[in-house]
């Protein structure tokens, strides 16, 4: 029993957490200036995404092996499910995405507790769609995601040199184990 109440407890403030990302509560600087993607498109950003680093939260704190996948929805809806794994127990919150504007431009609007969203946005995708950096409407956000769980020193540092370009403070980046 006690193990079905620490994993509802870690699976509750992950949900509460990651809602609190996508309800705009946040005292950064906004990444409105920074444009999200074009030519973007649904179906190759679908699937596996691994997270290589990103900004601290609450709602991450302490998860490693975390990754994200995409599908497209029935409703034309995107689905989200995010997973991790913290203390050694495996846990996942499942969201909705829907496109914010055109769909041709990667920002959509994400909400892990409906009835509220948040931005996501996608500042630099590979053309290959091996790796993806994203933001939300504040710097407060950023992450990089990768199709592998890791990703080669110079991919890395140039993605590194581009988050610091934009203003986000890439030395408070943490880098959760994917192996």
């Amino acid at each position: 029993m006690k193990s079905i109440n620490f994993f509802a407890a870690v699976l509750n403030g992950f949900i509460m957490l990651a809602a609190g990302l996508f309800t705009g509560c946040s005292s950064g600087k906004s990444t409105g200036d920074i444009p999200a993607v074009d030519n973007f498109d649904l179906d190759r950003y679908s699937g596996a995404w691994y997270e290589i680093a990103r900004l601290p939260h609450r709602f991450e704190r302490g998860l490693d092996f975390v990754s994200a996948d995409y599908s497209l929805r029935d409703d034309g809806r995107i689905k989200v499910v995010n997973s991790g794994v913290k203390n050694g127990k495996p846990t996942s919150v499942t969201g909705v995405a829907e496109f914010k504007g055109n769909r041709n431009t990667g920002e959509l609007r994400v909400s892990f507790f409906r009835p509220f969203y948040g931005d996501y946005r996608i500042i630099l995708l590979e053309k290959d769609y091996s790796a993806a950096l994203v933001t939300s409407g504040t710097a407060d956000y950023f992450w990089i995601l990768a199709r592998q769980k890791e990703l080669p020193a110079e991919k890395l540092k140039s993605y590194l040199d581009f988050a610091r370009k934009h203003g986000f403070e890439v030395d408070k980046l943490e880098y959760p184990k994917q192996k």
